[in-house]
C-alpha cells in the first residue's frame, strides 16, 4: 500500500513538471521570433475580401 502512495506522489509531481513545461513551450512557440508575420496573416483572413466581395461564382456553387 505504501509503494502505490508513493507512486501516486510521483506521478503527481512529474505531471505537474510536464504541464509546465508545455505551457511554457507554448508560450514560447507563439513568441518565437519570426511569427508575427504568421499571426499578422491570420489576424487578417476575415478582412481579405472586404473591398472585393465573393465572385458571381462562388453564389453559383452555393446554389
Amino acid at each position: 500500500m505504501e509503494n502505490t502512495s508513493f507512486l501516486a506522489e510521483v506521478a503527481d509531481n512529474w505531471m505537474l513538471v510536464v504541464m509546465f513545461t508545455l505551457f511554457i513551450g507554448a508560450i514560447l512557440w507563439a513568441l518565437r521570433p519570426g511569427s508575427r508575420d504568421v499571426h499578422d496573416e491570420t489576424a487578417n483572413i476575415p478582412f481579405r475580401n472586404e473591398d472585393h466581395p465573393g465572385s458571381s461564382e462562388t453564389e453559383d456553387l452555393q446554389k
